[in-house]
Order: structure tokens, then sequence, then C-alpha cells
């Protein structure tokens, strides 16, 4: 994917609570769509975790750290397309399952007495350990479920579902949902073209064998 600077995102695609919130800002920092990732290199994932106050200024990120990141990042991505589906696949949570073990994190008593999960690590496994916990925090909750992946595969954009029976299959309607509707549209005139034609009629050559 092509490393671009930091731009705001559109405010119009589905907002998560706030918490959970910085979560889906990290899974979208990769806009599948338009091949740009602002985790692609090193100086934007530094850039990135800074701005959102997850790493100090002076920190150091290497290569390793850029991979490990990213591989969070889709791991977490495959998740919301099996809540999107409805079906988590096995796949998918080995891929997570492989990745937050290599997160450090640790248990808590917060002030009301409740046991929460927080990072164990310091500074990038510290960054990776919040975004972790507060995972944690909305399964908890039971607001992860309605974190989901845009049904459209060119986009899978993650968003927060707002719908009453958590039945939203699209990031945006007006987008990713209509071009789902007109997909669809042009799969089932074609079906329909191909049944009125019927099966093709093959021409039978008669062959004369030569005395």
């Amino acid at each position: 994917m092509t490393a671009v600077t930091l731009t705001p995102e559109p405010p119009s695609r589905n907002p998560a609570p706030p918490r959970l919130e910085l979560v889906r800002e990290f899974i979208n920092t990769a806009e599948l769509d338009e091949d740009q990732d602002l985790l692609a290199e090193i100086t934007g994932l530094r850039s990135w975790f800074v701005e959102k106050g997850l790493l100090g200024a002076g920190s150091g990120v290497t290569e390793a750290n850029r991979a490990q990141t990213v591989e969070f990042r889709e791991s977490l991505r495959d998740i919301l397309s099996a809540h999107t589906a409805g079906i988590v696949s096995t796949g998918a949570v080995r891929l997570l399952d492989a990745a937050v073990k290599r997160i450090p994190m640790r248990l808590r008593v917060d002030d009301t007495g409740w046991v929460r999960v927080a990072a164990a690590g310091k500074d990038f496994d510290g960054a990776l350990g919040e975004l972790l916990a507060r995972v944690y925090e909305a399964m908890e909750d039971g607001s992860w479920q309605r974190m989901k992946a845009c049904g459209d595969e060119t986009c899978r954009w993650a968003f927060f579902d707002h719908s009453k029976n958590r039945s939203a299959h699209w990031c945006d309607m007006a987008v990713c949902g209509n071009r789902a509707k007109v997909n669809a549209f042009r799969q089932r005139q074609a079906a329909t073209h191909d049944t009125a034609r019927g099966p093709r009629k093959h021409r039978q050559v008669k062959v004369t064998k030569k005395a």
C-alpha cells in the first residue's frame, strides 16, 4: 500500500463510543479502497501513535514494531468482518490470538473494585496494550459486537453499527450500500438474460470420409 500523511477522517462514517473510537480509528489507518496506509512506513506509524497520545515524541519504533502493529490491526479487521457476516471464522480467531499473545498485559483493580485488563509493557508495547485493553472493555460492556467492517470487500472500513437490531452491513449506505445493490441488480439481470436465451445450440457438422 501507499504511505500517506495524516489527514482528518470524514465525520460521517459511524463513529464508536469514545473509548472504542480510538480502536476504530486505528483499524482505519488503512484505506483499502484507496490503497493507502498510514502505517506503511515507520515514520507514519510513529506520527499516528504520537498524535493519539499512545507514544511519546521521542519513542523509538522499529520495522519489527511496524510489522507487529499491522498484523494486530488486520487481525482486528478480520474479526469485525466476521461480526458483519454473523460468523466468526477459525482463521480470524487464530490470527487475533497470535497477535495478542505478543502484547504484554496485566490485571489490575480499579477504584470501584472491578478487575480490569491493562497494558503491562512500556513505550511501543504499552501503546498496543492500551488498544487491546479498550477492545477488552468493549467486549465486557457488549459494544464490541457492534464494531463491524464494511461488507464491501474492496472497502472493509471499520464502523460502529448504531442500528437497533445490529443489522448494518455497510460503512456508508449511500456509497458502499448502493454499490452493492447495483452489483446485485446487474448479476440478476445477467442471470435472467442467460436463462431467457436458453442453452446454446451447436451446429452438427457431417464429416465424410474420403475413399
